[in-house]
């Protein structure tokens, strides 16, 4: 379905599941403005480096790689966990589908991780029983923007020698232990597009780590360098042509003084440019506000949901705060509540429902690797009978919060009269 088709449907809601999840105003559209009249560069310039640069800070952290979207740096992220033939990767299933699409394309067994039923979060006790002399990565989300089990995944991970992979697409601004979340894996990967907490443009992500050799790696690949070995020419010449000077040369690169020994990695070009780096630089400022507006709905939703015996809310992080990326409760199975029915009776009444996200494993294209139902049971009868998303984003005014928590009280009380 075409972007302009959904905005005119969202219009008929009064409380729309909204295609922008950020606050964007006059200080954004400056930013692009300076940027766009300043004659710099438009590519890989200032803003850039300074966005990367407090991002980093921001979350404590000695790297961050700022990319396209969150999708490249689950790929590169694939790529650095140098997966082979054989090996097996533990993977969580309640979370969108790009977590691990790059698995795809390896040929390593995937094994799906069923989840805790209140935090949608991958249980570690379902990692350690998965885990195996195989595997050599977890792939995980923090659902929401409810942490994970982090020290007990990270634990797990040590015992079999796997590195962590950190989705945290829906998790900024969260935090876990005084620590914001996302700094406790090998690799980090954030979003930016246009429904999470900050926007840079619609489209945009950071990759972070610990490991300056990681960093050094992805520098190169995503400015179209090969990762790869080069070893000295003893002729700095190529036939009867000259090493040209560099100063006017510089496509030649190495050709002349290097031949390349080993190509891991043939370097992409995946740079955010300075315009959505400005606005990122900007949303960061606003990062404490924009969650703690969040925090504020999603408190009074918690109280509205805990006075209806049917429904229960997500169980979040008692060691931390979630960056409440999304608003997720659940029917209780007990409670004679069709999921479904309730879903549609609150999307009629003009409340946007959109539940997020479907098990991965019953994908066709995971199903044609052989995995299927039954596989993850907990995962499947939570998304299939109890999980209700609602919308939650910093624009909703309290009108609209007031309107919505009316209509899931009165739509709850006629399926249980």
């Amino acid at each position: 379905m075409r972007a302009d088709v959904v905005m005119t449907t969202a219009t008929q809601y009064r409380v729309p599941y909204r295609p922008v999840g950020s606050l964007l105003g006059e200080e954004e559209v400056q930013a692009v403005r300076d940027v766009l009249t300043s004659g710099e560069t438009l590519s890989c310039g200032r803003e850039r480096a300074e966005f990367e640069r407090e991002f980093a800070e921001h979350l404590g952290v000695p790297h961050a790689v700022s990319l396209t979207n969150c999708t490249v740096g689950l790929e590169l992220a694939t790529y650095l966990a140098a997966l082979t033939p054989g090996d097996e990767v533990i993977a969580a299933t309640q979370t969108y589908q790009a977590t691990l699409t790059p698995l795809l394309g390896t040929d390593v067994q995937v094994r799906f991780c069923d989840i805790d039923p209140d935090t949608l979060n991958i249980a570690p006790a379902s990692v350690a029983e998965l885990l195996s002399p195989r595997t050599r990565a977890i792939y995980l989300v923090h659902h929401g923007g409810v942490s994970a089990d982090m020290e007990t995944i990270t634990s797990l991970a040590r015992q079999a020698d796997a590195i962590v992979v950190e989705d945290c697409a829906h998790a900024l601004g969260g935090t876990h232990r005084g620590r914001p979340i996302g700094t406790m894996g090998d690799l980090a990967c954030f979003s930016f597009q246009s429904y999470k907490n900050i926007s840079t443009l619609g489209e945009g992500g950071m990759i972070t780590t610990r490991h300056t050799a990681t960093a050094a790696t992805l520098r190169r690949i995503i400015a179209i360098e090969p990762d790869a070995d080069f070893s000295p020419r003893a002729v700095t010449a190529l036939g009867g042509h000259a090493d040209p000077d560099d100063e006017v040369d510089r496509h030649a690169k190495n050709a002349f003084t290097h031949d390349c020994s080993a190509l891991r990695h043939p370097g992409t070009n995946s740079t955010l440019a300075e315009p959505a780096a400005a606005v990122g630089r900007v949303q960061m400022r606003k990062l404490d506000e924009l969650v703690t507006k969040r925090r504020r709905i999603a408190a009074t939703l918690d109280t509205a949901v805990a006075e209806l015996g049917p429904l229960r809310v997500q169980r979040r992080d008692p060691n931390g705060e979630s960056a409440h990326h999304l608003y997720t409760c659940f029917v209780e199975s007990n409670s004679g509540i069709d999921r479904d029915e309730l879903a549609r009776r609150i999307d009629r009444a003009g409340v946007q429902i959109q539940l997020r996200y479907f098990p991965v494993h019953l994908l066709p294209e995971w199903r044609a690797r052989g995995h299927g139902l039954g596989e993850c049971p907990i995962a499947e009868h939570v998304w299939f009978h109890e999980q209700l998303n609602l919308p939650i984003y910093p624009q909703m005014n309290d009108q609209q919060l007031d309107y919505m928590i009316d209509v899931v009280q009165r739509c709850v009380r006629e399926l249980t009269r």
